[in-house]
């Protein structure tokens, strides 16, 4: 690891130090200094986005089936690369527990081998001719440099995603890891080595670094996740340039527990998808709706699973880690003061754990008496919280659900196949899960509704964010039509006024 404890950039495939300012890296956990980031200099982001843009047009010229192989290649390389380094800088820069940030990194070849075959196979329409003897077909074609503002939850899967699908269509790529990240994202630049020089890119840097990729004109498309704030400032920024942009805003996920749900499996998938990394989740589950009849029965069990969570150092035995920082901490915290003041009742946690005042720890807690009209219904928690509402019935969960001004995701169990059925035709949200929420699919659209963001990526529609399509009309046997210029006299009308016979 010792190429990137100190402050520095990644131009493929080499690191550079930085001649920008540095920042002191905290863990989570411990308070302990990891390191130094960089920030890069004005003139080094000039620098490397003229190479970037360079890089970039000779690979546009790359066949497809080349690219193809080198992605694939570079699937090979991430597979078999020893990611361990990676996965404890991870842990130490946000918390999150190893087993969770070894994953992440290992599970980042199969986006690049889908992209690497979707965009060999989707690289175009012909469509049915409006006039004999003309070819008349749609190509796509590569944006230019991409720029990939990622968020720290989850650093390099969510950085994989659009990258792989940038590459795939022929762009450079430049990412902007998070401040709280960037030591583990540039571990995980190595495996960049081998992709053509100059192509890819890491710049460090907090806001003021972003703001300039986004508004440079050596740039040409736009990824971001991360606060709804944050997101508008990029998305209104990438509009005045007409940049493509996919943003993902984040969101306040529901989750409806229906009186047919199966209360055992309800209560472990509740778990799951309220404090999985400590909520740091966009999808995560902040807001349910529990049927009165199983409400009672539902809360003792789901207490009862969370209770066996166990609180600690992301590289120790721990399903609950830190928080990533004082601040997030302590929004936390006074969204929970705000709900008990306001009459909610605190089933668990709601505190920071006895003898880990070190560190930004806090315990999972579940809230009961919840209303709508709390605070902690209407913003975005991204901490270890889940607020629960009380419902008559599975037609008034579904509508305070939607009552929202977030869309991400919504989850349901049931077993009730009409429900099922009623609860993803009836949620208002960009993904719904039925009894097993959080799960992707590279080959299926990731986004949301409302605040929580415009486009979407992974699938089809992930790669068609960083290409352009060019419609063609080419006749092969060239021929002069009857309808260009001069037109024949009897296409007017006559001095009556009539048209011709």
């Amino acid at each position: 690891m010792s190429d990137i404890l100190s402050p520095c950039y990644y131009l493929a495939p080499d690191f550079h130090r930085s001649e920008g300012a540095a920042h002191v890296v905290t863990d989570p956990a411990t308070l302990d200094e990891v390191a130094q980031r960089a920030e890069v200099s004005g003139a080094e982001l000039e620098m490397v986005l003229t190479r970037v843009n360079a890089a970039q047009r000779g690979w546009a010229k790359t066949d497809a089936k080349t690219r193809a192989a080198r992605l694939h290649q570079l699937a090979n390389r991430i597979e078999a690369h020893d990611m361990t380094d990676c996965a404890i800088l991870m842990s130490r820069e946000m918390g999150k527990p190893y087993p969770e940030a070894i994953g992440e990194v290992a599970n980042c070849a199969p986006i690049f081998r889908y992209y690497a075959e979707m965009a060999r196979d989707e690289a175009g329409k012909v469509a049915g001719t409006t006039q004999m003897g003309s070819l008349q077909f749609a190509r796509y074609e590569p944006l230019g440099v991409s720029v990939h503002i990622m968020p720290f939850n989850f650093p390099i899967l969510l950085m994989c995603w659009t990258v792989a699908a940038s590459l795939a269509a022929g762009n450079g790529a430049i990412i902007k890891p998070a401040e709280a990240t960037t030591l583990s994202t540039l571990e995980f630049m190595k495996v960049f080595n081998d992709m053509p020089q100059d192509l890819i890119a890491c710049l460090p840097g907090g806001v003021e670094v972003g703001k300039a990729l986004v508004d440079s004109p050596k740039t040409h498309a736009v990824a971001f996740t991360g606060s709804v704030m944050a997101a508008q400032a990029v998305a209104e920024a990438a509009a005045r340039r007409l940049k493509p942009a996919v943003i993902e805003a984040g969101g306040s996920d529901p989750m409806v527990i229906s009186a047919h749900a199966p209360i055992d499996v309800a209560a472990a998938g509740a778990v799951t998808g309220a404090f999985h990394m400590s909520g740091q989740v966009c999808t995560s589950t902040e807001r349910m709706y529990v049927v009165d009849a199983v409400h009672d029965t539902f809360v003792k069990a789901f207490v009862a699973e969370t209770k066996r969570l166990r609180i600690g150092n992301g590289l120790k035995k721990s399903e609950i880690g830190p928080l990533v920082s004082e601040v997030a901490r302590a929004r936390v915290m006074r969204l929970v003061e705000d709900a008990v003041a306001h009459g909610a009742k605190v089933e668990c946690g709601g505190r920071i754990p006895e003898g880990m005042e070190t560190g930004w720890f806090y315990e999972p807690t579940i809230l009961t008496n919840c209303s709508p009209d709390m605070a902690i219904q209407r913003q975005e928690v991204f901490g270890p919280v889940v607020s629960i509402v009380r419902v008559p019935d599975f037609d008034t969960a579904i509508e305070t659900a939607n009552d929202s001004a977030f869309g991400l995701g919504a989850s349901v169990f049931t077993t009730d196949l009409a429900e099922a059925h009623a609860a993803y035709e009836r949620l208002e949200a960009g993904m719904v899960w039925v009894n097993n929420p959080m799960i992707d699919n590279d080959a299926l659209p990731f986004g949301g509704w409302k605040n929580s963001g415009v486009g979407r990526e992974l699938g089809r529609m992930g790669l068609d964010t960083f290409r352009r399509t060019k419609m063609v009309i080419m006749d092969h046997q060239p021929v002069r039509h009857d309808w260009w210029y001069p037109y024949d006299d009897d296409w007017f009308l006559d001095e009556g006024g009539r048209k011709h016979v």
